[in-house]
């Protein structure tokens, strides 16, 4: 199986290895549509759907007619809840509803590594050797952000759940900590850069290749 290679970088930015990508999950063909469809359901999936409005027969007030039907010169005024008025009910108002989308497991992993093969060809996966933070320090991940190029929005993965490095991210713009097994569609195609530990790379063939069978989170 052909494999795709990308240059390993130390903390200090400078390349020390290369290191190969399985082709099954870094390799793949960028299927427009389906990324498009994770990206809209995991973006309806986070609203709560609690928007609501009041209709005529729900507002509050008098139901004394305004003023007289004949004789004013005025439109006729039969109710101050009228929606043609300030304070009136709503028409075709929204009220809380749930936005949620379902999507097939398969197309939910193909739209999952058609964004990171997408992320390897444009450049934008920066492969470190790895992280080791013993205790939060936002230094240490400024440094690293800025050997990567400072981009505006980054995501650091992780092979595992790391409290101290999240921690350390958590005071800079744009960066984001996220163990691999959690990463979404949506993050990955968000993020101008994806900063992946070799260990994780290798939890994520693991996870997502051609003998993984694990379902992507979102």
């Amino acid at each position: 199986m052909s494999k795709v290679k990308i240059p390993v970088h130390n903390l200090q930015g400078d390349v020390v290895e290369e290191v190969e990508l399985e082709d099954s999950v870094f390799d793949v063909p960028f299927r427009e549509a389906v990324v498009h469809q994770a990206v809209t359901r995991q973006l309806a999936n986070m609203r709560q759907g609690t928007a609501s409005t009041k209709t005529r027969g729900q507002v509050v007030g008098s139901t004394r007619k305004l003023f007289s039907q004949k004789g004013t010169g005025r439109a006729r005024r039969g109710s101050i809840k009228s929606p043609l008025l300030r304070g009136g009910g709503i028409v075709f108002g929204p009220k809380p509803r749930s936005y949620r989308q379902d999507m097939p497991k398969k197309m939910r992993q193909l739209a999952f590594k058609c964004a990171l093969s997408d992320k390897v060809r444009e450049g934008g996966l920066w492969a470190v050797d790895d992280l080791n933070v013993e205790r939060p320090r936002t230094r240490d991940v400024a440094a690293l952000l800025a050997s990567a190029g400072a981009p505006r929005k980054s995501v650091i993965v992780t092979a595992d759940s790391m409290p101290a490095l999240a921690l350390s991210a958590r005071n800079l713009q744009g960066a984001t900590v996220v163990p691999c097994f959690i990463l979404s569609t949506l993050d990955v195609m968000n993020c101008d850069r994806l900063i992946v530990t070799v260990p994780a790379l290798r939890k994520m063939e693991t996870i997502w290749g051609s003998k993984g069978s694990s379902d992507e989170s979102a």
